[in-house]
Formats: C-alpha cells, sequence, structure tokens
C-alpha cells in the first residue's frame, strides 16, 4: 500500500465521529479513503449529517493528524505490526462476510493465522479452578488439531484459552491462538496477563480494530466481542453467567450461521448457568474436544501424530497404574493437590488415554 493511501486508510480509522457503518457506507458511496476526503463537503452531505461532512471535508484535525503520525511510525518500527483494511487480500475472509466488519485492524505477529480455520473459546473472568482447566485443555486438544484458538485475553477462561493453544506449539503444533483486544494492540489490558500478551505477540497473533494507546473502556469489549466471533467457525463458551458477555459472543456467533458449544457445568454453580441456557436455546452440549471436531468435520489424527504427548503426564500414569481410581487415592499416591490433578486428568481424558468413570474414578487406557 502506498504511504498517501495507507494515510487515508488510517484518517478514516482514527476520525472518531466515523464509526465502522459510516466508514463503509463512505467507502461504498466513494471507493477508497482519499476519494472521500477529496469528495468535498456538498457530496459529503449527501450521505452525512453537515457537521461531519464538514470535518471530512476540512484537512484533519490535530489530535487525528497526531494519532495518523504516530501509527506510521508504529507501522515502520516493526515488520511484524500491520494495518489490514477492508482493501487488503490479507483481511480475515470470515470476518468480511460479517455484517459489520471493522474498516481496519492493528496486527501484531503472525498474519497467517487469519486465514486458517479457527474456534472461539470464550467464558467468565471468574472463572472456577476447574473451568480454567478445563478451556486450557480444551484450547491446546483444537490446536493440535490444526484450529487456531481465538479469543479475547482477558482473565479466567480467555487466558486459559490461549496458554492453552501456546502449550501445543510446545507440543510440535503449527497452529497457535488470536487475541482480539478490547484496547488498542500496544496496550497491555488486564496488566496481570502482560507475559501472555508477549507471548502471543511473538508466537501468535494480537488484532484491534482499536486506535494504539486506546485504553481499557467497558463500552469497547462488547465491540470487541463481534470480532471474536466472525474470526471463527464456531464458539465455546466454557463458563458464563447468565448476563456474561460470553453469551454475547456466542449470540453473534448464531446470528452469523457459525456453530455455537457450551460446556456444561453443575447446576449449582452460577458460572454454568449460562452455559445451560445455552445449551436450552439449542447450542451444541460438549463432554469433551474431540466432539468439536466431529461437528466441524475436522480429522486430528495426522496432527495428532505430529504431536507428541509431554513426557511429564508420565508420572501420572504410572500412579494410575490399569485399575480404577478415585481422585483421593491418587491425590495420596502422588502427594499432589486434588485440582492440579484433575486439570492433568482431563487432558489425559482429551487425549483418551484416560476414561472418567462414574463417581470421580479414573482408569488408564493404554
Amino acid at each position: 500500500m502506498e504511504p498517501a493511501e495507507r494515510a487515508a486508510w488510517l484518517r478514516l480509522t482514527l476520525t472518531p465521529e466515523v464509526g465502522p457503518r459510516a466508514a463503509r457506507m463512505l467507502l461504498a458511496a466513494y471507493g477508497l479513503p482519499d476519494a472521500i476526503f477529496a469528495a468535498g463537503r456538498a457530496s459529503l452531505a449527501r450521505h452525512l449529517p453537515q457537521a461531519l461532512a464538514a470535518v471530512l471535508a476540512a484537512p484533519a484535525a490535530p489530535g487525528v493528524a497526531g494519532a495518523v503520525q504516530a501509527a506510521e511510525r508504529w507501522l515502520e518500527l516493526d515488520p511484524s505490526n500491520a494495518l489490514l483494511t477492508l482493501a487488503d487480500d490479507d483481511y480475515p475472509p470470515l470476518l468480511l462476510a460479517t455484517v459489520d466488519p471493522p474498516p481496519a485492524l492493528f496486527a501484531v505477529g503472525r498474519r497467517e493465522l487469519l486465514r486458517r480455520p479457527a474456534l472461539a473459546v470464550v467464558g467468565s473472568r471468574s472463572a472456577t479452578q476447574q473451568g480454567a482447566a478445563n478451556a486450557e485443555a480444551f484450547a491446546q486438544h483444537l490446536a493440535r488439531a490444526g484450529l487456531t484458538v481465538v479469543s479475547g485475553l482477558a482473565l479466567g477462561i480467555d487466558a486459559a484459552a490461549h496458554r492453552g493453544a501456546l502449550r501445543a506449539l510446545d507440543d510440535g503444533a503449527d497452529a497457535s491462538t488470536i487475541a482480539v483486544l478490547g484496547t488498542g494492540v500496544d496496550v497491555v489490558y488486564p496488566a496481570s496477563n502482560r507475559a501472555l500478551h508477549q507471548a502471543i505477540r511473538g508466537r501468535g497473533l494480537l488484532l484491534s480494530e482499536f486506535a494504539l494507546g486506546t485504553p481499557g473502556i467497558a463500552h469497547n469489549f462488547p465491540r470487541r466481542n463481534r470480532i471474536i466471533a466472525g474470526l471463527a467457525r464456531g464458539v465455546l463458551v466454557v463458563e458464563a453467567a447468565l448476563r456474561s458477555g460470553s453469551l454475547i459472543t456466542a449470540r453473534l456467533a448464531a446470528e452469523g450461521g457459525r456453530e455455537v458449544f457450551a460446556l456444561p457445568g453443575s447446576i449449582h454453580s452460577p458460572t454454568a448457568r449460562g452455559c445451560h441456557r445455552l445449551i436450552k436455546e439449542g447450542a451444541k452440549l460438549v463432554e469433551s474436544a474431540q466432539d468439536i471436531l466431529d461437528e466441524l468435520r475436522i480429522d486430528a489424527r495426522a496432527a495428532d501424530r505430529r504431536a507428541p504427548r509431554p513426557a511429564a503426564h508420565g508420572a501420572l500414569l504410572a500412579a494410575l497404574g490399569f485399575d480404577p481410581v478415585d481422585l483421593d487415592t491418587l491425590a495420596a499416591r502422588t502427594g499432589r493437590d486434588a485440582g492440579s490433578l484433575a486439570a492433568e486428568l482431563l487432558e489425559l481424558e482429551l487425549a483418551q488415554d484416560v476414561e472418567r468413570l462414574p463417581g470421580n474414578r479414573y482408569q488408564r487406557l493404554r
């Protein structure tokens, strides 16, 4: 993209008064951003309120001009930094097909992930220990099978899903994870996810429609959710309360013709009620990552052969033996706490090395 064309895209994207819908309407009318700014006030007023037509017909305001210059410097700083516009071949095709695609996206990292099959994994920020373990194990298994895991880099389920996908990379998988941010792509939010933000920057992809430096603002996160839903073939909700933003992501996915999956939980847990509502409304109940792969008709066998299971599971498999064992007995044998054992057992269950039996017992299969 030529510098002048890029500057016009940035100005259109960074003008506060122009939202995504108005930008797409103008692009449909005039073609490219430079034609919009050259159209003149009278022409623009046929499509926009007079005040906004005047803003776009005049030279860029100092604040907008400064933001454009800052973005241009950022783009030149690192070859992994990019601006993806509706006119670019790199713009994600599934997102382009939605009703509300962002006119432009700031991206850092592995842009090739945008053209690969993906599944969104979302859920509660206040996740239970078991919920986070489930999200991590499901994401790892799905990434091993070749699906890019998309989430929002929030606390709880989102962070666990990203960690699971990155662990699949350590296992030899080629898929990874995309973090869609409700802040500027250069902003770490929440601050406790700094190490994860950096890991995704280097090994996955960070993506945002918001200007560089945009802080965490509450009303931006629901907007972010439409991108999470739009990038993926489906959405898995692991834990969600009845008022969780994850239900917005699931609704947007369903409206866009994507699959919605939900993991059931305890009938006594508030973080399971959102998942149970989704299941009542038609979401597919899943008990294993294989359920999702079967629904999406993805054969994971070749990917599994390339991704050996970590040798770290050997000690737990040895402690299991081949007779059914309950979790308390296993904790006594290994000297480990039940929570960490349950998380590792779930990984082994997803890998079909262990079967879970009634009464919270486990049996080794091979």
